[in-house]
């Protein structure tokens, strides 16, 4: 009896030990499987995670290109004014490292009537056309627009700054109300002029041979500067607009400048100027040979109005590289001051006015040069020392014979 329940009591104890180890096997198993899930999960959390940070990543980055292709200058601000986004126009406009983000706007753009613009916001939904004038070299001029940025339940949580530079707009303003100014001056001297003599010829002087001749003469001579100034205006306004056509071909300068040079004879004579021209004879430049003979004829026409008494001119020619010729008009003239030069080429502009204005001419000679040497691809430039005479420098393609 007591044998068969101590075999009884082992074999329960037998099976219990196997239920455990079974039980233990099932609970490991299933450890296992869990942590390997969690291992997957992870994983596919961190993966999801990735492509995340760089959806977000390509997110910002075409963002960046998007606002960086931008000419106006973008500034994202938060709700405490601090920068949270700009573009590199805007980083050019205020002078500040790009990129730049957390610093306050007035500590980014130092400008303290864009921070009060900006502290206008949220009580303003929006600031539009706000003309703003940065100092400095050169003064700018910005119009900015700012618009205030709300979260879903309507409270501001930022705003967008965007800044457009229209100096360029401002400046051509002002040269067209001074080209405006100017053709009304240069149209009102010889209109008066022709009145002048008109009127009188009414009140009964054309009994008198001497005076009559003389008036006339001052309305023939005065009702060709109005045409010359006229053509010369259309001509720069074709210019401007591409619509003169050139007929390049290859031309001996040599032939050209000595047609302007015979052109000019009377007026050189009559002023003691000797002109020279050392162009070599078989030098060639691939111009339309009309338009560039207005070049020459204008640069060597000034030389003579402007030049000393009794002076020289020299025009003088030569290969400047494989594929251009330069042309060089040199008079021993009084020369053009330091500040002048950068401006002799703009419309109208005179170093001496009154000087000019007694020589004659429209003021729009060296403009047609400038505009005409580029028509063909070509540069002018000018030196000049004061005292020590003046030489424009012309560069053309070279022709071939």
């Amino acid at each position: 009896m007591d044998h068969d329940i101590a075999r009884l009591m082992t074999f329960w104890t037998a099976l219990l030990l196997i239920l455990v180890v079974v039980a233990v096997v099932g609970w490991a198993r299933a450890e296992a499987r869990l942590r390997k899930r969690a291992t997957e999960l992870r994983a596919e959390l961190e993966e999801q995670h990735r492509v995340h940070e760089r959806a977000l990543q390509d997110h910002a980055q075409r963002l960046q290109a998007l606002l960086n292709s931008m000419v106006e200058g973008i500034v994202v601000l938060d709700a405490q004014h601090h920068v949270v986004l700009t573009n590199r126009a805007a980083a050019e406009m205020f002078q500040f490292t790009y990129p730049v983000s957390g610093r306050a706007l007035l500590e980014t753009v130092r400008h303290h009537e864009i921070a009060a613009l900006a502290s206008r916001l949220p009580q303003e939904a929006a600031v539009l056309g706000y003309e703003l004038r940065l100092e400095g070299a050169p003064t700018r001029f910005l119009q900015v627009n700012a618009v205030s940025l709300h979260d879903s339940s309507g409270v501001g949580n930022g705003a967008v700054l965007v800044f457009h530079d229209f100096t360029r707009i401002r400046e051509l303003e002002g040269v067209r109300q001074e080209f405006v100014a100017n053709v009304s001056h240069e149209l009102r001297t010889p209109l008066s002029l022709i009145k002048g003599a008109a009127e009188t010829l009414l009140d009964g002087v054309k009994a008198d041979p001497v005076a009559l001749d003389r008036l006339l003469t001052i309305i023939d001579r005065h009702a060709d500067r109005l045409t010359l100034l006229i053509d010369d205006l259309l001509l720069l306004a074709k210019l401007d607009s591409g619509r003169v056509k050139l007929n390049p071909q290859p031309t001996r300068l040599q032939s050209l400048v000595q047609d302007v040079v015979e052109d000019l004879a009377v007026p050189a004579r009559t002023k003691g100027t000797a002109i020279s021209n050392t162009v070599p004879t078989d030098l060639l430049a691939h111009v339309d040979p009309d338009r560039f003979r207005q070049v020459l004829f204008n640069l060597i026409d000034n030389a003579v109005k402007y030049g000393r008494p009794a002076g020289k001119i020299t025009v003088t020619g030569r290969l400047a590289g494989e594929s251009s010729v330069e042309i060089c008009v040199a008079d021993d003239g009084p020369g053009i001051p330091s500040e002048a030069r950068s401006r002799v080429f703009e419309r109208f502009f005179r170093a001496d006015k009154a000087r000019s204005r007694d020589q004659g001419g429209t003021g729009l000679g060296l403009a047609i040069v400038k505009h005409v040497v580029q028509a063909h691809g070509g540069e002018v430039r000018v030196e000049s020392e004061l005292g020590q005479g003046t030489v424009f420098h012309i560069t053309v393609p070279r022709g071939n014979a």
